[in-house]
Formats: C-alpha cells, structure tokens, sequence
C-alpha cells in the first residue's frame, strides 16, 4: 500500500471521536452555566478548542474535577494536533492523559479515555498498541452512538493497516484478513456502514487479492447511497483509493496498460452514478 494513503484519511474525517458531554448530560442540562467543567464539555462539543481549553483550565481548580477537566484538554489538544501536526499539542494531550487517575471515572469516561488513549498512540505510531485499545472501544459498542461507532471501526482498521505494512507477507495475510472478517460482520449488521464498506477493498489489497479488491470497491460504489451522506465522502475516499492504489497495482499484475483500467473504471461509476 502507497505509505500515507489511509493515514491521511484518517486524519481528514476521524477526529471528534467521541463527544466529551455524553457523560455528563443530565448534569449539563441542569448545571449553572458558570460551571466551568459544563463550559469545557460546551465548547469542545462546538469545535472550540481554545476556549474549551482555557474553561477546562479554571475546572482543574476545583477539588475533584481535575481528572475530567484533564481529559477534555487531552482530547482538545488532540484535535488540534490532528488540524495542525504541530509536535507540543500531541506532547501536551500526552501529558494531561498521563496525569488522570481513570479508577475515578464512570464508565462513559472510561470509554472517552480510552479513545484518548488510542489517539495519541496512533499519532505516536504505536499501531498495534492503537488498535488494541480500540478494540476496546468497540467491546463497549452499547455506550456508543453509530456515528461514534463507525469512526471507531475507521480508527481501529487505519491502526492496523499501518501496523501490518512493516509484517512479512505470512503476518499481513492474518492481519488483513482479520480486517476483512471484521468489515463483513460490520455490514452484516448494517449495511450503512461506510467503514466497512472502505476497509473490505483496502483489507483485499493488503491481502494481494487485487481482484476482490476491485469487486469490493464496485459494491462499495453501488452500496454508498445507503450511507449518512448520500456516500459522497465514502465514493471520494473509493475512488482515491482505486485511482492511486489498486489501478497502478491491478494493470501491473493483468500487464494491461493503466489507463485502460482506469477508463473501465470509470465506466462502471457512469452505470451507477446519476
């Protein structure tokens, strides 16, 4: 796989993971407003960070609450160093996980945590260590919403992706293939699953079956309209892939000349494209 591919997706749609006010939404609803540890939760639900942030700083203060203000900071500083790639907001999330005792929180918080956790080790390049938490993640699937969902399947799949390219070919084909199993459950329980119907082309690559690779990516083509979106995002991200990855890989393979793919590509998304 081209280095980068799938990371830079990653980075482009899966911030925001989790929102960091599900926890607490009775105590939202009937908190003071001047409550600062509610204000952070507010503002970084908003895409705020900077003042979510500086509102999570004044709620550390209060005695008790320093943990769950750490946790919204960790996961502020995350999204901007997902925006940025700027090395002291990634350092700086480090730290504030380092430093929370998670034994104190509820469950939800736990999940946030773990999220946090599984961030910044991706953004480390910890792979594996990635997607083993967030595989945890997923095993608490009755505590996340669908959206919240499907962006942890994309995070779990990316880490592990990544994690595979270093492997002999004989480690890939598992890792790939537990790729695959995973995606096809995925959409064996719902069809509108725009990670699964993603990760099932990329994880048939992995495993070198160029072929069902390309047949995933035509049903993922068709299938997308059943996605949030109407799978504009979802048929963007298939045809990058297929245009920059399998096209080049595929004509080398069949000795066919590139372009020749790609005009049968381009066909086949005529056919079902209004």
């Amino acid at each position: 796989m081209p280095q980068g591919l799938c990371y830079h997706r990653v980075m482009r749609r899966l911030g925001w993971t989790l929102s960091a006010c599900v926890v607490c939404q009775a105590l939202i609803s009937a908190a003071d407003d001047r409550d600062p540890l509610v204000r952070a939760r507010t503002l970084y639900n908003q895409r705020k960070f900077e003042e979510a942030l500086a509102a999570a700083e004044q709620a550390r203060a209060t005695a008790g609450r320093a943990d769950s203000a750490d946790l919204i900071a960790a996961r502020a500083y995350l999204e901007r160093y997902r925006a940025s790639a700027a090395a002291d907001d990634l350092t700086k999330a480090r730290e504030r996980l380092r430093g929370i005792d998670p034994r104190r929180f509820a469950v939800q918080e736990q999940v946030e945590f773990m999220v946090g956790l599984g961030e910044t080790l991706f953004f480390d390049e910890a792979f594996g260590a990635a997607a083993d938490v967030f595989d945890w993640v997923l095993s608490q699937n009755d505590r996340l919403t669908i959206e919240e969902h499907e962006r942890v399947i994309d995070w779990w799949a990316s880490a592990l992706d990544r994690e595979a390219q270093p492997r002999t070919e004989f480690e890939r084909q598992a890792v790939y293939q537990r790729i695959r199993n995973r995606m096809q459950e995925e959409l064996g329980a719902t069809l509108t699953s725009a990670a699964a119907v993603y990760w099932l082309s990329v994880a048939a690559r992995g495993q070198g079956d160029l072929q069902g690779a390309w047949e995933a990516a035509q049903a993922g083509w068709v299938r997308a309209p059943m996605a949030h979106d109407r799978g504009a995002e979802l048929r963007a991200d298939i045809d990058r892939f297929v245009l920059t990855a399998l096209v080049p890989e595929r004509a080398r393979a069949l000795g066919q000349p590139p372009d020749t793919l790609r005009a049968e590509w381009e066909r086949f998304k005529e056919l079902w494209t209004k």
